[in-house]
């Protein structure tokens, strides 16, 4: 066991000066192609890997020394020429090493060039490979070896579209691979909790922790496999994989693979393999956090309806719901244990997913309703606050789907739920009920739904059992009072029976309420009551509408517009500065953002009654705004576009050519940011149409006399765009090429069209 921080510091210095001695004198070997000096020197630097003492996250950076060491003997051993071994004679002689760590990198990394070299089926090499890894069963040692041979052989499994797939090698041989190594490296990872004395078993949880990953890379491999389709993912991957998970009995190993199992495998595979999945979840450990793993798996599936529509009906075609809702209520079952909010989320995940694939089916959701209430009568009394804000997200959840309180009024449970919360989430309750009938026009129109909304509101308009009203902050209870008398005037029918019954039911409940509550709600009944008796005088006359509805998108317009319509300095600027508000509090929506930013910029660049003080404080405000929206492409054309409120055509206009080219370099590096994004994701380069767009814009100041754009930056320009075309010739992109060939004939007009415009477009190389 280790001594300390500072003796394990001393074991990793002396293990990575192994490796650095050994491999100095393996790399003088591969210089002077000496094969025999090359695996001597290779086998000791591994070697260093057989340590005991170093924790997994010390072991990782003695791995990774070893790793890009292994990299340079690779392109040796690729190379016959250097050491004239064939590389079937090489994979027999790697097997001489007097120690087997050592032997088996060697050997993975020796049957990586054998299977490129395919000179034997890749499926032979592989299946010896991952049996003969079966000899290291050191726990850390074991899990970093077997993840050398996925990290080495992940490229060279015959899948669909591989070159090392035919007729003796197929998907499901890549497949067998990987799971069989899956299994292994998840067997030396739960075996890692026995190791050691009992007394550090907080510590061995910590580095068990830190080891995860490895055993997850093997399912991020398999979902990465082409020929892994829904029919093999179903037959074969899933229940391999969900039997191994089961039968490890092992909590930390089963959270973690379930999770990933959820979280790399297509949202499609799991819907057509749902009842497979949840079949799993009753069999994991009682300790395993059952809740988290089936709210993630919720979470994704709302997400996917939420996707397309096109996708609801294979929802409907595998009864998902259904098929959640036994599995949750299994689980809850047999997990006697499980606290009260963990049975809460779990119905509030499944809330989430029916109000977004079957927001139509309002008794699913008085079924979930109804499981919650089941629950909570079984607690004598809810405590816990995280349970009662999860509550309160259950009865949030249809106000915020249907916004119409009218709807949650048909939900025979939704009162039942309400009357578990204690008297203080219970008023909380209440006024976001009130809020959204209030922020969504809501009208009560009948007398049974009036009766429901005010055994909901209870706790607002009467004092509850336990509740001490003379406690209450005076503010707070001014507020919600007033809520309620705002409430009252949203309650209308036009029958003036039905109006009278509503009244009728109002007042029964607001007379209960008491002195202090009175002042404010009966005077807004007495209102609504005059209202009646004009309507049945006949002088109620034409209710007055409501007014146009106006969003935050139309505000913000209007706003912009103003702002452009006005002479006065300090009024534009303040039309602007409440653009701006509107902007960063309103507007959240990513497509709503680049429309709204683009209307700022256009609209400032054509104002000139700013000085210059006012004008560089909107102009930094609107630069800002444009490197921070959500999509590189769109950060890239707003931060162009800003290099138009620097320099304007008209007689008196700004023209100031430095901040033009700090604008345009500044998209030049968004675009190459988002060149290098698609490249890590696809492995390939993203589109050049940004770059071409920019080209453009230096065409366009070049033309204007901007004399801070000279020829030479367009030419390197179109040079830097030559080259990331040619790097990417195997995702052609039609529309760039077409934008390219349409500018660069341009150039080339203007050079021949000769003047003083010719000569300023001569330097141009095409």
């Amino acid at each position: 066991m280790l001594n300390g921080t500072e003796d394990e510091e001393k074991w990793l210095a002396e293990g990575i000066a192994g490796i650095q001695h050994n491999a100095f004198y393996m790399h003088r070997a591969l210089d002077s192609n000496n094969l025999r000096e090359a695996l001597k020197y290779s086998a000791q630097m591994l070697s260093e890997l057989r340590t005991s003492k170093l924790s997994p996250h010390k072991y990782y950076e003695l791995y990774m020394r070893a790793f890009d060491e292994l990299k340079r003997l690779e392109l040796f051993f690729k190379d016959d020429s250097k050491h004239g071994v064939s590389v079937v004679d090489l994979y027999e002689l790697v097997q001489h090493a007097g120690n087997i760590l050592p032997r088996l990198y060697l050997l993975c990394t020796v049957g990586s060039i054998y299977i490129k070299s395919k000179e034997a089926p890749a499926k032979e090499v592989l299946k010896d490979l991952v049996e003969m890894c079966r000899g290291v069963q050191h726990p850390i040692r074991g899990l970093f070896l077997r993840s050398y041979l996925a990290q080495i052989s992940r490229d060279k499994l015959p899948d669909i579209g591989s070159e090392y797939e035919g007729d003796a090698d197929t998907v499901m041989d890549a497949v067998d691979f990987v799971l069989q190594n899956f299994t292994e490296m998840n067997k030396l990872w739960v075996r890692m909790q026995h190791q050691g004395p009992g007394g550090v078993r907080e510590k061995r949880e910590k580095e068990r922790s830190e080891l995860q990953d490895l055993v997850g890379k093997n399912l991020h491999v398999l979902s990465q496999i082409e020929g892994v389709d829904l029919e093999m993912y179903k037959e074969t991957v899933l229940p391999r994989v969900l039997e191994q998970v089961v039968n490890c009995k092992d909590d930390l190993a089963q959270y973690y693979l379930m999770d990933c199992i959820i979280q790399v495998f297509p949202d499609e595979y799991h819907l057509q393999t749902l009842e497979t999945l949840l079949g799993a979840c009753p069999q994991l450990q009682p300790t395993v956090d059952v809740k988290t793993v089936l709210s993630r798996l919720m979470d994704r599936l709302s997400n996917y309806a939420a996707s397309s529509a096109d996708v609801l009906p294979e929802f409907l075609q595998v009864e998902a719901f259904s098929k959640l809702s036994n599995a949750i209520g299994k689980v809850i079952e047999a997990q006697l244990d499980m606290p009260a909010v963990g049975a809460i989320t779990l119905y509030v995940s499944l809330l989430t997913f029916t109000l977004r694939v079957h927001p139509d089916r309002l008794d699913h959701v008085d079924q979930v309703l109804g499981a919650c209430v089941k629950k909570l009568s079984n607690i004598p009394k809810l405590e816990d606050s995280r349970a009662m804000k999860q509550v309160v997200a259950l009865l949030s959840a249809p106000l915020e789907k249907y916004n119409d309180i009218v709807t949650a009024l048909t939900l025979s449970n939704y009162p039942r739920v309400m009357d578990h919360l204690d008297i203080g989430t219970n008023k909380l309750m209440a006024m976001v009920i009130i809020q959204s009938i209030m922020k969504n026009n809501s009208c009560i129109s009948t007398a049974d739904k009036v009766e429901v909304l005010f055994e909901l509101i209870k706790g607002l308009i009467k004092d509850i059992d336990g509740a001490d009203v003379d406690e209450l902050d005076e503010e707070d209870f001014k507020e919600e009072q007033n809520s309620v008398a705002r409430l009252i005037h949203m309650l209308y029918n036009d029958e003036p029976e039905e109006m009278l019954k509503i009244i009728c039911i109002v007042r029964k409940h607001t007379m209960v309420g008491g002195p202090k509550r009175l002042p404010f709600t009966v005077s807004s009944l007495v209102f609504s009551a005059l209202r009646l008796l004009r309507q049945l005088q006949g002088q109620e006359g034409d209710i007055v509408g409501e007014e146009a509805s106006m969003t935050p998108n139309k505000n913000f317009q209007l706003l912009t517009q103003a702002a452009n319509g006005c002479d006065i300095e300090h009024v534009a600027y303040e039309f602007f500065t409440q653009a701006f508000v509107l902007y960063e509090e309103e507007i959240a929506d990513s497509k709503a953002q680049v429309t709204a930013i683009h209307l700022i910029i256009g609209t400032l660049q054509r104002m000139n009654v700013f000085g210059v003080e006012n004008r560089d404080t909107l102009t930094h405000k609107a630069t800002g705004y444009s490197a921070r929206l959500l999509k590189k492409a769109d950060q890239c054309r707003a931060v162009y576009a800003c290099s138009h409120l620097f320099w304007v055509d008209d007689q008196d206009g700004i023209k100031d050519g430095e901040r033009v080219l700090l604008c345009l370099k500044r998209a030049l590096r968004i675009a190459n940011a988002a060149q290098q994004m698609a490249n890590v994701a696809r492995g390939s380069g993203g589109p050049v149409s940004l770059f071409v767009e920019i080209l453009n814009k230096y065409i366009y100041f070049f033309e204007k006399g901007n004399k801070q754009i000279t020829s030479s930056a367009i030419q390197g320009l179109i040079e830097l765009i030559n080259t990331e075309m040619q790097s990417d010739s195997t995702n052609p992109d039609s529309v760039a090429d077409a934008f390219l060939a349409s500018t660069l004939r341009y150039i080339q007009f203007q050079k021949q069209k000769g003047g003083v415009m010719g000569e300023k477009f001569e330097s141009i190389k095409l």
